[in-house]
């Protein structure tokens, strides 16, 4: 995004791209699809960027959505925007996003450099080049934006970091977001594969309540993963053993009051059925033996002997199904990397470092990430367009 702009605005441009193929992590994001942003207003996009949003006022207001949206639409690409306002090509391909790019940036003529980049040339203060094994290339400006640390395969294995320390910055601690976690509780095992559809997942720090939201989940061999707990996992800031509560309503349509008549009609109909046996209609069968286990009511007890109070006490399971947090999974399964540059050293309206001229920084090198729903690519595009803008 960067390279078309200031190729648009006159410059003359080289990519590093240490790949064979170009934007290899973009070719796999929205689980191929590419979610390219979000058709929603600058002020919902703040809400959805929980690091740092301020510093990215300017840059918004230079280059948001509608113009990420017209851009593409302008490249050939059509667009379409679904649930949640995430906004796709038409055609389902990511690979026609990071194609567009490749077709603009030769058509533009900005030469492409199969090489990765190994340190800053640094005189007096402003950074004119960068070197690239033994070859050093001169410059009036240089811009890093070569991502975080998630998906290393792709190519964003943290040399970005790197590169800003050679030149002084500050980088905050790098953690994984947008990532699956980690339970000691062990019948998320058991219930492993199991895909929860149409669930409200609340996560609480110790008793506060800190994120909510009604989706999809799945348990895994590990824990817990799917889409709402990867946006779950972007609200924990401090990872610590028995700090983190998920809780889990497997029947958000339904009040207390809605469920328990509607556990009484199930066991109406299964009067002289063991427990386990009578609740197969209300929840999945890798669900019940875990829910039984919870209840503390005996497996094999009749459904006509079961008390209110034991009822009522399945009622809460069935409400706020808990799920204990201990860790995030590794940052290279993480969607993206929390952390980066200091928003503190780099200039919120060029995106040009406050320590040395002529070195700019774009998307998610820098500290500030967003949940998912194609924040984090508008993040990018808005950050790469302020610094060609200025470059």
């Amino acid at each position: 995004m960067a390279a078309v702009h200031a190729a648009r605005f006159g410059k003359s441009v080289i990519v590093f791209e240490k790949n064979e193929r170009t934007g290899r992590k973009l070719r796999i994001t929205g689980k191929g699809r590419c979610n390219v942003t979000n058709n929603s207003s600058m002020e919902e996009h703040m809400k959805n960027i929980p690091v740092n949003p301020r510093f990215l006022y300017s840059s918004y207001s230079s280059f948001c959505a509608e113009e990420t949206m017209a851009f593409f639409e302008e490249l050939g690409v059509p667009l379409k925007t679904e649930r949640g306002n995430r906004v796709f090509p038409v055609s389902d391909k990511a690979d026609d996003i990071a194609d567009a790019f490749d077709r603009e940036m030769k058509k533009l003529g900005v030469k492409l450099i199969h090489k990765r980049v190994s340190g800053l040339i640094i005189e007096d203060g402003k950074c004119c080049g960068v070197t690239a094994g033994k070859d050093e290339f001169h410059s009036e400006s240089v811009l890093i934006a070569c991502g975080g640390k998630s998906y290393p395969n792709t190519g964003s294995n943290g040399d970005g970091y790197a590169l800003a320390e050679m030149a002084g910055h500050t980088i905050t601690e790098i953690k994984p977001s947008l990532v699956p976690l980690v339970s000691p509780d062990k019948y998320c095992a058991e219930m492993m594969g199991l895909s929860l559809r149409n669930v409200t997942l609340k996560l609480f720090d110790r008793e506060k309540l800190i994120y909510s939201e009604l989706g999809e989940m799945l348990f895994t061999h590990f824990g817990v993963s799917g889409p709402l707990v990867l946006s779950a996992s972007s609200h924990i800031r401090d990872m610590q053993p028995n700090r983190y509560t998920l809780k889990i309503d497997l029947k958000p349509g339904l009040t207390a009051e809605q469920l328990d008549m509607r556990i009484q009609r199930d066991f109406s109909e299964n009067l002289n059925r063991d427990f386990a046996n009578g609740i197969r209609k209300l929840l999945p069968a890798k669900l019940i033996p875990v829910a039984v286990k919870l209840s503390g009511i005996p497996a094999e007890q009749k459904v006509n002997g079961i008390t209110r109070e034991q009822r009522r006490k399945l009622g809460e399971i069935i409400k706020d199904f808990p799920v204990r947090i201990s860790a995030f999974r590794p940052v290279d399964e993480a969607i993206i990397t929390s952390g980066g540059v200091s928003v503190r050293e780099i200039n919120p309206k060029t995106m040009e470092s406050k320590l040395v001229s002529g070195l700019f920084f774009a998307g998610e090198v820098i500290d500030v990430d967003a949940y998912t729903g194609g924040f984090n690519l508008q993040i990018a595009f808005s950050t790469a367009y302020s610094a060609a803008m200025y470059m």
